[in-house]
């Protein structure tokens, strides 16, 4: 991957970064997540708001999906850590900054942020360089998937208890994985202990279909579709589903954009809302 040549992070990763911090500055209040640690980390220069990818509102969909799922992730923590659940797993962790931005959770959580080696040692310096550091309540397992390693494994081997409840959480991953793929992340989840969940998104085949009618479809409030783009992989709620049931979890549910923007978004003046199409499954084991 580029990450591992250059010693930085993924473009994804950055871009995902740069539009929560977006969202605080350009946005209106009430603001669905607040976090500018990622764009310290990334230090894009001055002129980062004139990316294609941040200015004008072609992405404003895009960025208003990518702090709701991280609103969602962070509230289902926060309610299964009040319930007792102590640990919290990131699957393609990139940028988050729950840490950083959550130290109430000292204490009560241990987290263990999966990612490629290249993109945690860029993580790590940057946030020693920032101040931060490495708070011992923050687990770094680097995980080379291109080498087939088994991200299970390293997670126990870096202090992960199996035999205990946790939250694995794998937002705006799938879409870049194989269907394979998708289903491997789905076996080693499910070997959890239970009375843990797993929050994933995934796009959906419908994800940039324009309406038949699009003024009927705004009027009832509906988020837009995003602009097209091109992905490895889509399911049908049912389809990722039946992948999860397969691999082992004993209950799903499928939450809706629908439902998320009815959550976060409700009551706004401005149009900002998810584009419709990356949407949540929830799996318990």
């Amino acid at each position: 991957m580029p990450a591992e040549k250059t010693k930085v992070p993924d473009e994804t990763a950055v871009r995902v970064a740069l539009w929560r911090a977006l969202h605080v500055q350009a946005d209106a209040a009430p603001h669905v997540v607040e976090d500018e640690i990622g764009l310290r980390l990334v230090a894009p220069g001055e002129d980062w708001r004139r990316r294609p990818d941040m200015a004008g509102d072609g992405m404003s969909g895009f960025r208003a999906g990518v702090v709701a799922r991280a609103r969602f992730v962070e509230d289902l923590v926060s309610e299964r850590c009040a319930a007792g659940v102590g640990q919290y797993v990131i699957l393609g962790a990139g940028l988050d900054t729950f840490v950083q931005r959550r130290p109430e959770f000292a204490g009560r959580l241990r987290v263990f942020e999966i990612d490629q080696p290249a993109t945690q040692e860029w993580k790590r310096r940057r946030l020693s360089e920032l101040g931060h550091g490495s708070p011992k309540w923050l687990h770094w397992v680097p995980v080379d998937f291109e080498t087939g390693e088994v991200w299970w494994d390293r997670l126990i081997e870096n202090g992960f208890d199996p035999d205990r409840p946790a939250v694995l959480a794998c937002a705006g991953v799938t879409m870049y994985l194989s269907e394979e793929a998708v289903h491997d992340t789905l076996r080693q989840a499910a070997r959890a202990a239970a009375g843990s969940t797993l929050a994933m998104t995934f796009v959906l085949p419908t994800a940039f279909d324009e309406p038949e009618d699009p003024a009927a479809h705004a009027a009832a409030g509906r988020p837009k579709p995003g602009p097209r783009v091109h992905f490895r992989s889509y399911f049908t709620p049912d389809a990722i589903q039946g992948l999860a049931r397969k691999a082992g979890f004993r209950e799903t549910r499928y939450v809706s954009t629908e439902e998320i923007t009815a959550r976060y978004f409700a009551g706004r003046a401005d149009d900002f809302r998810p584009a419709a199409g990356e949407p949540f499954m929830l799996a318990h084991t």
